[in-house]
């Protein structure tokens, strides 16, 4: 295919192909855990027991972007009923983390790296209740494959070695951790094989005990020690205590799908307010890439994001206004801020933080269930802890709290904080539309919901299949009127935004700054699955 720049308005041509198959698709970053997955499906499991499998072999074999001391998400698509689920497998904060417990050690803002910025783990137990209730194999036996290549080691990818490399000045004070996922005194190399036994113990117990052997037994000790050794705040009443919770999902139809989303906690929100708001605005017929349609996306999601910083908290502990947030009639009052000739630098307090420090998978499984799956340790390798010789690495998801006593988010104990990781799915409204389902989700910090938003549109209004959706040209808001932007938007488009206000940086064709994403989808037409994957990643889509 040709190298050559897209003009604006024209269909997008991919530099891959699409992937087909009849028995389903795993779709991750790392072809070993796509792999794992399919062996999983081979072995009579579905789409909800290949995720989890996925998931596991991405602690291994990504380790400083996810985890068993991290979070996680999915949504769920049952074929047999229609019924979409949504699982929350976020932690809160310490029962002890009250404001004045970090004002009495000195913050003034949420700490990013040590114990102070760690929550609850709560990957294992969100895996748990997703077999449960989903699932048609045991957690023991999804497990499996992640244990032997714990055990027996595996190649590092490449785009998995450059990430590695910023690992080293975040765990440089924990022995622990610089022991496990910095040895020789360096970041792992392309080819090289790293094992991690210790990691492999901790994914053995669980195999064996379940759920418990994380948050009643050695590894929820372990943890705590660790704590206390970092004067934290745990206590193994904080891991005894802590439970996933099923809720409804969010939605906003778009372009004839009806899209969900995970509710706040989470930033899913955010995807369906920017919408929302493009929903007035006919983007189909101004042209992929072009200067308009790229103006209104830009411009709607600043929008949402500044509404979300606004409003996402956890709704158990502080008013989240979701049915208003969603309403027609707000989407119609924010879409009045936006003026066609002027990028409006206003409208986002603040700056996002971009980076790729989580892993997302889709599947979908012979009989058409989806799963929509996303874990993360947040920031590289989460706080720079590892717990004692378990080689889990803690998340610092805290540090997206906020320490004003005023704020929805402020930090509170069992509360669970402002999360960016949030996976996607989408149902089509009517006969008419290709697809039957679409199960898709773009990681990456604060990109996620304008990867969502991109997507989305790329093949609601565009018309293009996974692996074009996902290979098309990003933008990325950085806060204020700062865009970033991939140089396949066309420079006459580009300098268009500039002219309007954009400050635009571009970059590097396809860097993990603008996230990455797998799309799986079953078609319409003769019920294949079909799906993409992310270009900006090691990762693969591998059907049977």
């Amino acid at each position: 295919m040709t190298n050559a720049q897209p003009v604006s308005g024209e269909r997008f041509a991919s530099r891959r192909s699409a992937v087909y198959s009849s028995n389903g698709i795993v779709s991750t970053t790392q072809p070993l855990a796509s792999m794992a997955g399919v062996r999983i499906l081979m072995q009579g499991g579905n789409a909800f027991d290949a995720a989890v499998a996925a998931s596991a072999v991405m602690n291994v074999t990504e380790p400083m972007t996810n985890g068993i001391g991290g979070d996680m998400f999915s949504l769920n698509y049952i074929a047999d009923s229609g019924k979409v689920t949504a699982l929350n497998g976020s932690g809160g904060a310490p029962l002890k983390a009250t404001l004045k417990q970090y004002q009495a050690h000195g913050h003034t803002t949420m700490p990013q790296l040590g114990i102070m910025a760690v929550t609850v783990p709560g990957t294992v137990d969100g895996w748990s209740s997703l077999l449960d209730a989903h699932g048609a194999l045991t957690l023991g036996q999804v497990l499996q494959p992640a244990i032997e290549l714990a055990t027996e080691g595996f190649p590092v990818g490449e785009m998995t070695a450059r990430a590695w490399q910023s690992v080293g000045p975040r765990i440089k004070d924990c022995p622990d951790a610089l022991r496990v996922y910095w040895p020789n005194g360096r970041a792992l190399r392309p080819g090289e094989i790293f094992r991690n036994p210790r990691l492999a113990h901790s994914l053995r117990l669980i195999a064996d005990q379940g759920r418990d052997g994380f948050y009643l037994g050695e590894l929820a000790e372990k943890i705590v020690r660790c704590s206390d050794e970092q004067n934290g705040l745990f206590t193994l009443q904080d891991f005894a205590a802590h439970t996933s919770a099923w809720e409804e999902p969010i939605t906003a139809d778009y372009g004839g799908y009806r899209v969900y989303e995970c509710p706040p906690n989470g930033q899913g929100i955010a995807a369906l307010m920017a919408l929302n708001i493009v929903k007035g605005f006919d983007l189909k017929s101004m042209g992929h890439l072009s200067a308009d349609s790229l103006h209104v996306l830009i411009e709607a999601m600043k929008i949402a994001f500044a509404d979300a910083k606004e409003y996402v908290a956890d709704p158990r502990m502080a008013e989240v206004p979701i049915a208003g947030l969603l309403s027609e009639s707000y989407a119609c009052e924010r879409r009045k801020l936006i003026d066609m000739k002027r990028a409006a630098p206003e409208n986002l307090p603040g700056t996002p933080l971009p980076g790729s420090d989580t892993e997302y998978h889709s599947v979908v499984d012979r009989w058409g269930n989806a799963c929509s799956f996303i874990c993360s340790n947040y920031m590289g390798i989460g706080s720079g802890l590892v717990a004692g010789d378990t080689g889990i690495a803690l998340q610092n998801r805290g540090a997206l709290f906020e320490l004003n006593p005023k704020h929805r988010n402020v930090i509170a104990p069992g509360k669970r904080p402002y999360h960016t990781i949030i996976p996607a799915l989408s149902l089509p409204l009517s006969g008419d539309k290709p697809y039957r389902v679409v199960s898709f989700g773009v990681m990456g910090g604060f990109m996620q919901p304008q990867g969502h938003m991109q997507v989305h549109c790329n093949v609601a209004d565009y018309g293009l299949n996974p692996q074009e959706a996902l290979d098309a040209p990003r933008f990325r808001v950085d806060g204020g009127a700062a865009v970033g932007i991939e140089p396949g938007v066309p420079a006459a488009v580009r300098d268009e935004l500039a002219s309007r206000g954009h400050a635009l940086t571009v970059s590097n064709w396809w860097t993990p700054a603008f996230g990455r994403g797998q799309v799986v989808a079953v078609e319409r037409e003769h019920g294949a699955v079909v799906a993409g994957s992310e270009p900006r990643s090691d990762g693969s889509a591998i059907g049977w």
